[in-house]
């Protein structure tokens, strides 16, 4: 099959291409800046001044204090450095209780399956079926022993807002610090510091057209973190290593923009994935939407394809020129079921049959178009090529790649 010229992303939350101005501070920064911000040499202070007014301009989109952030090398940095940070900050106090949710990150389950290796206590939250964490639950499983708490403002898979503020106080109540992951919110919804109440916050660049490999962690001010990468004393000494100065240019260009559009943005995205989401739902028969259709992120819908393997309808919309994603990781091939899915309570056949769309702002209608027009032709064949390797399965006819091959040579 011959792949389309014209490429319509629908994978925003996966990473954002870059927003207008970004490319060009980088390249400036990069030809013009060559010093070390940490030199006191004339071009080491012009690289200062770069990185000084990054951290200004993007502790003001998350409404905190530019010396309270600690930029980093992405979310995934900045998840490791707030929990690994605040564990061996509170081990000497006898606090080794460490708390998430479920539907957690990667970048934060595995961290606490790492210090759970250690020999930390934790304790996964469970969700409901909208994939919400219920405060009374945080309630039941915290105690005075209890170091951290971590729960990520929206799902990256089915774009859920937690209540934050809520599980935050009750953190509170017993001494906890709170951790939130911010990486699906920051630059897409207004995000405040001092309204969520938390006490670290973590986001990442390329998630709202920052370049990729830059991000930071919000400390409230009076917290001691340990750092975890260790060296020199740059950013107050609690991040090891010359900062990216090139990069932060570009994700302090990627916030400004993101501040001033998010409004209109958010607002017209969720008019096309509103737009995208009941048009699917009507023209695509057994299929549904995972997760709340309130209180999530405005670019974000998963929906589940009855009878439909997930991994053969993504290779079949990438074939016709669009790019989704189906919310988990593939490791050598094989599909992993979403954690986030089957925490929600889904059945193993929805759990496979789920695609993630996540829009941006530079999403058309005429591409929530071309998706409506395309996308049921797509399921209905794979349905028929589902119907027939079952048939052959019972006749006893080999179905290796079976569904998969035919998506990828079928014309």
């Amino acid at each position: 099959m011959k792949r389309f010229s014209v490429r319509i992303y629908l994978d925003f939350n996966a990473t954002a291409p870059a927003a207008p101005g970004v490319i060009d501070a980088v390249c400036r920064v990069l030809r013009d800046i060559p010093g070390n911000p940490s030199s006191i040499h004339a071009s080491g202070q012009q690289a200062r001044a770069v990185l000084d007014d990054a951290r200004g301009v993007v502790a003001t989109l998350i409404e905190a204090a530019p010396s309270d952030l600690v930029f980093t090398g992405g979310g995934t940095e900045a998840d490791n450095l707030a929990l690994r940070g605040a564990a061996e900050a509170r081990e000497s106090s006898g606090r080794r209780h460490l708390i998430c949710s479920s539907i957690e990150h990667e970048a934060i389950l595995n961290t606490l399956t790492g210090l759970e290796r250690r020999g930390w206590r934790v304790t996964r939250l469970p969700v409901d079926r909208s994939g919400s964490v219920s405060p009374t639950s945080l309630a039941s499983a915290i105690d005075e022993e209890t170091a951290l708490v971590s729960v990520m403002h929206a799902n990256n898979e089915i774009g859920t807002l937690q209540p934050i503020a809520e599980l935050a106080d009750i953190a509170h109540s017993v001494g906890a610090w709170f951790h939130t992951d911010a990486v699906q919110t920051v630059g897409k919804v207004p995000v405040s510091v001092r309204t969520l109440g938390v006490d670290l916050l973590s986001l990442s660049g390329h998630k709202f057209g920052g370049p990729k490999g830059t991000g930071a962690l919000w400390v409230r001010r009076g917290l001691r973190l340990h750092a975890q990468h260790t060296g020199g004393r740059q950013e107050r000494s609690r991040r090891g290593g010359t900062e990216n100065v090139a990069g932060l240019a570009g994700l302090a260009v990627a916030a400004a923009y993101a501040r001033a559009s998010m409004a209109q943005h958010a607002s017209e995205t969720a008019r096309l994935r509103d737009r995208l989401e009941s048009a699917i739902l009507e023209t695509v028969p057994g299929s549904a939407v995972n997760g709340a259709r309130e209180h999530r992120v405005p670019n974000t819908t998963n929906i589940s394809f009855d009878g439909v393997e997930a991994e053969s309808l993504l290779i079949a919309l990438d074939l016709d020129g669009i790019a989704v994603s189906t919310g988990s990781a593939c490791s050598s091939g094989t599909l992993e079921p979403s954690h986030v899915l089957q925490a929600m309570g889904l059945p193993a056949a929805h759990v496979r049959s789920s695609l993630r769309f996540s829009l941006g702002p530079q999403t058309t209608d005429a591409e929530v178009d071309a998706v409506v027009d395309r996308l049921p032709r797509l399921v209905e064949k794979l349905r028929r090529l589902t119907h027939r390797a079952t048939h052959l399965v019972g006749a006893g006819a080999p179905t290796r790649g079976t569904t998969r091959d035919a998506v990828r040579g079928d014309t």
